[in-house]
Order: structure tokens, then sequence, then C-alpha cells
């Protein structure tokens, strides 16, 4: 009887649970952004920035998510951009408004536009460079071109973190805030390339300092976690002329492969070359 219900009805058909879970990290992530706007309304801008940096690592785990578990897609890939769009370019912009740029008055309320300007601006060319014709060499995946979302939101959080460690009342100055606001928002829309550090290798020699870094930042994250993310944040700055050369490296290499391949050129004849974007 059971049998012939089933063959009545058809196959079960709907989607897998494994294709749900990462626009669920996703939907977490979004709702962390909305969370942190709350608390900035609210004035309570410790857990504002905890909303943040949950949002921050969730958005870390879905895009790896789907790509383990090959249920990578358009729409997964659209809404993730929307949520990053509120989370690290809205969300930071207004809890820094509320708690320092307001006090800028109107050049502050246009201060704190330009970064999520800036920041959807860079999400739609990254958008735009997923749907390509041409698709880029392999091993470009190693960089984005700018700094991402995400860790510019860290970093324009930078002087608020900096502000909940000490008692002075510098880092929460308006100037202050705000040049921070802008030379993030101006790197996030740049064409330096940054580490992705998503498919990036650890070489062998490297891997016990990494690791006995990684637990003096641990530790240090239990302890005093603002002065811990604000060097986060500083180390990532401090990366950003090493990950130029190295783009520049693998870029002169690749050029060279490309030259050694290509047909020796007629007499006279210079073989031309364009530097990548």
């Amino acid at each position: 009887m059971e049998n012939d219900l089933r063959s009545r009805r058809g196959p079960l058909r709907g989607l897998s649970i494994n294709r749900l879970i990462p626009n669920l990290l996703t939907l977490a992530a979004l709702c962390a952004g909305l969370t942190a706007l709350r608390f900035g309304l609210q004035k309570d801008y410790n857990l504002a920035v905890v909303a943040i940096i949950v949002a921050a690592i969730f958005d870390s785990l879905d895009g790896r998510v789907a790509r383990r578990l090959g249920v990578t897609s358009r729409f997964g890939a659209e809404l993730d951009s929307l949520s990053d769009f509120l989370c690290f370019g809205v969300a930071p912009a207004i809890v820094l408004y509320l708690a320092s740029l307001h006090a800028g008055g109107a050049l502050g309320w246009v201060v704190t536009l330009l970064f999520p300007i800036c920041s959807a601006l860079r999400l739609a060319r990254f958008n735009t460079a997923l749907v390509s014709d041409v698709p880029p060499p392999a091993w470009t995946g190693a960089f984005f071109t700018g700094v991402p979302a995400p860790a510019g939101a860290l970093l324009a959080l930078v002087p608020l973190l900096i502000g909940f460690e000490i008692e002075a009342g510098w880092p929460r100055h308006p100037l202050v805030v705000g040049s921070v606001l802008l030379l993030v928002g101006g790197l996030m829309v740049s064409r330096l390339p940054t580490f992705s550090f998503k498919k990036g290798r650890v070489p062998r020699n490297y891997v016990l300092p990494g690791l006995l870094g990684a637990a003096v930042f641990m530790g240090l994250l239990a302890t005093r976690p603002w002065i811990a993310m604000s060097l986060l944040g500083l180390v990532y700055v401090a990366l950003i002329p090493f990950s130029v050369m190295a783009y520049r490296r693998h870029a002169r290499a690749a050029r060279d492969a490309e030259a050694t391949r290509s047909p020796v050129a007629p007499y006279g004849a210079e073989a031309a070359s364009t530097p990548p974007a």
C-alpha cells in the first residue's frame, strides 16, 4: 500500500538541506548586521562591534561551506553581496556616525555616506568580475582587488576599538574617525591587490611560528579583545605592500611564461605585452 502511494506521488522533490546551509549562514550574518544597528541606536557600541565581528565570522564560513559541499549558486552569491553591503558597509558607518561623526554635523553625515557607497561600488565590481566572459588566470585567485568589505569594516572600526581601551577622547574625535573612514573607503575601491587568504598555502617552515603567533593572538583576544582586534587590523594594513609585491611577482612570472610559449617575432618586430589590470 505504501509503495503504491509513493509510486503515485512520484519521487520526492525539493532542495537538499546541504544546499540551504550556506544561505542560512548568510542570513545569520545579515541578522548580526541588523542587530549591530539596533545596538548602535541604543548606544551600546561594544555590542554593536561584537555583532559586526559575528557577521564577519558567518560571512567567512558561508562561501567556504558552499564550496566544500559543492552547492555554490548564483542566488547564494547575490544574497552574500547584499548581506555584505549591510553588514560591512551600512552597519559600521551608522555605528561610527552615532558614536562620533554626528558631532561633525552635515560634513560628518557626508563622510558617513561615502563609506557604504564605496562598499557598494566594490561589491558591484566584484560581482561583475564573477560573470566575466574571459576567466582570469588561476593565480589571481589568491588576491582581491582592493580591500574586501569585512576587512574594511574592521579597519574602519579601529578608532572606536582603541577608544574602548583608553580613556583619551582623541580616538573618537570626528576628525580621526572621519579620516580613517575615508582612507578605508578609498582602499576598498582601489585597484591594489590584497591577499585573499583563501587559496594561499603556508610554507612548512612557517607553520610552527604561525601557530605560535595564533596562540599569542588568541591569548590577547581573551584578555584584551579590543587591542587584539586593533592589532589585527594594523597587521592587515602592513601586509598590503607585501601583497602588491607578490602580485607583481606572479604577474611578471606569468608574462615570462607566456613569452616563452609565444612564437618568435619576425625580423625586428617586438612582441606586444599588456600588464594585467
